[in-house]
Order: C-alpha cells, then structure tokens, then sequence
C-alpha cells in the first residue's frame, strides 16, 4: 500500500530535476555597472565583475540565456517590479524591510559596510568619529538606509548619489568625508585609486542575496537551487576568491550551503530542507 506514495515522491522529485534542466527564454536582470568589483563596464565592451560571473553561472545552470544591463541601482527594484527584470542580480542587502517586498535566494555573500576616506585623512576608529562629518552614499542602497537611520545618533550628515562611484569621487575632491559601502567594493575602491583608503568597518550580520518578485516562488526556489550547487562543489568560492583575492573561509556565506530557501528569519524564507538537484559540471 505505499508503493503508490513513494513512487509519487520519486516521480515529483525527477519532476523538478527535469524543469530546471528545461531551456527557456533568456533571463533579464539588472546591475549598477559602477559598483565595482561586483558589476562594471569592460574597456572593450560589455560588464565584468563578481555579479556577471554568478549571473552567467547561474543561467549556465538553469541551461537559459541571461540578458544583464548596467543601470542605477535605484532603478533596479521598481524594473522589477515592472517586469522589466526577472530577478535583482546586483548586490541587495536581505533586510527586513526589504523581505516585505521581495523573495530573497539564500545569500551568496556576507555583506559589511566600510567607509572610505580620503589618503592622510584622519582614520573612523568608531563610529562617534563620525560627528559633524559628511557621509556619501549610493542612492537606494543599504548604506543610505544606514546613514538615514544613524545620522541623529552620531551627529553626521550625508548626501545620496546616483553611483558609489560618484560617492567615492565626492570624498577624492572633499565634498565628502567618507564613503560607506560594502567592504568588497570598498576595499576595491582602494586597491584601485591611491588617494582614498580604507578604515572601520560595521560587522553586520547581513548577507547579499538575489531578489525575486513576491510572486515568483518557482522563480526564487529555481535560482535558490543553483546557489546551493555551486556552493556545494566550490564554484561560487572560487568566483569570489578571483574578484576579491582570498577563498572565503568554511564558515562564509559562500560556502555554506543553508537548510532551506531564503534567508532564515526574514519573510518569504521557506524552512522545508531543500537537497539541491545538481547537474553535472
């Protein structure tokens, strides 16, 4: 008498292995093509970064096409939910309020802030260092939402720009004091231009996770499967250690596999474990 039940579970299982090896229509995402090392613009053409690789990996494995175009990542949410994209490929912080609007992936990266200063200035060691000083932040990002909620309690002010790039620049020329971003495109910023530096980092406890429309489960759970695949063999290691120089540690975001899909504790996170279904690779 439970051979019919096993056999409906065997079935329902293959059912799902078999539709996400399904080609379909390419994948529209978006990125801020300025946000440096996740998504920018090759010099001869076309966008490179952390974000392109996980994107292209991604569509790789879902045996689909991916169509990925630069914007400002405050365009990002409102295509999506346009439908103009099928899921947020640039780095989005999975917050709670954010968890009200969209389906989050698992996360793929752990995400801290760091602010950048300008060579010789004088360094953040805390966060009171901040009093009476000028904050840049990208608009619609993590970081403004920071500087909007800490501005009264540690007496700064802070200007929003359309780019971290601009931001950045806006602390080279003196408009700004420091930048707040994520510490891997802060620590690029300063790899790449001598006249800023790193300081104090906000250990946070976030991770970047990809983000789907709150009606697009199958999409979320699809995407959410291919993460844990390419964290199970490494893969997705091995694109952040050729972006950002160092494998991340065992007990990283990139390198954990989580239980079930979503970020746990946020709304939309489905606690079912969900073994992923992996192709060969």
């Amino acid at each position: 008498m439970t051979t019919f039940p096993r056999l409906a579970l065997l079935a329902a299982v293959l059912a799902s292995a078999s539709a996400l090896a399904q080609p379909g229509a390419p994948l529209r995402t978006g990125v801020d093509a300025t946000f440096a090392p996740h998504a920018m613009v090759k010099l001869d053409g076309g966008l490179q970064g952390f974000n392109i690789d996980l994107g292209e990996e991604l569509a790789r494995r879902m045996q689909r096409k991916i169509t990925i175009e630069g914007t400002e990542f405050s365009g990002l949410v409102p295509g999506l939910n346009a439908k103009k994209y099928d899921f947020i490929l640039a780095p989005v912080t999975a917050t709670p309020e954010r968890a009200k609007a969209m389906l989050f992936t698992e996360g793929y990266l752990d995400t801290d802030y760091t602010f950048v200063t300008k060579k010789g200035a004088p360094a953040v060691n805390t966060l009171d260092d901040l009093k009476g000083k000028t904050l840049a932040v990208n608009k619609g990002s993590a970081y403004e939402n920071w500087a909007r909620d800490n501005a009264p309690k540690y007496g700064f002010k802070y200007d929003v720009y359309g780019t971290n790039a601009d931001a950045v620049q806006a602390v080279q020329s003196g408009r700004a004091d420091a930048n707040l971003a994520g510490s891997t495109v802060a620590a690029w910023a300063a790899k790449q231009n001598p006249a800023v530096q790193t300081t104090y980092t906000i250990k946070t406890g976030l991770v970047w996770a990809l983000a789907f429309r709150l009606d697009d489960k199958a999409g979320r759970d699809a995407a959410g499967n291919a993460i844990k695949c390419m964290k199970a063999d490494g893969t997705l290691g091995k694109i952040a250690q050729k972006w950002f120089g160092a494998l991340p540690p065992a007990e990283a975001t990139a390198m954990k596999v989580a239980t079930g899909q979503g970020v746990e504790g946020l709304d939309g996170y489905d606690p079912a474990p969900a073994k992923p279904v992996c192709a060969k690779v």
